[in-house]
């Protein structure tokens, strides 16, 4: 099954998300900062990642460019996530490279379907 690396800082989101997408057979990592997610795109080479946008110290929007500029982790797909609904955090979101977003407090069935469209695209063969 697929991996998924969730970036997110808040405990309480990242338990219940990581529990919640395991139940569904992804294997989960979890880091709880950007630089750590960063680092973790590349050790672990997800599938798939899960980026909370407003981390402290080096927030999602950052860790995405550095992954999306990294050769080996350019092609992950990431999912942008904010609690914040504007117009402009998705739009800011795809110009620093996530290839989608999603609003908090999550959906889990929108989420599911967006992570399963993303993890079909990017399926080899």
């Amino acid at each position: 099954m697929a991996r998924i690396l969730i970036v997110e800082d808040n405990e309480l989101s990242r338990d219940m998300l990581s529990r919640r997408l395991a139940r569904r057979g992804y294997d989960v990592v979890v880091a709880t900062q950007g630089e750590e997610g960063v680092a973790k795109a590349h050790s672990d080479e997800p599938d798939l990642i899960l980026m909370d946008l407003a981390l402290p110290v080096l927030d999602g929007w950052e860790a995405t460019r550095r992954i999306k500029a990294g050769s080996r982790t350019a092609r992950i797909p990431v999912i942008g996530l904010s609690a914040h609904a504007m117009a402009e955090d998705a739009e800011k979101a795809r110009s620093v490279g996530c290839d989608d977003f999603e609003t908090k407090p999550l959906e889990l069935p929108r989420l599911l379907e967006k992570i399963e469209a993303l993890l079909k695209r990017n399926a080899p063969g």
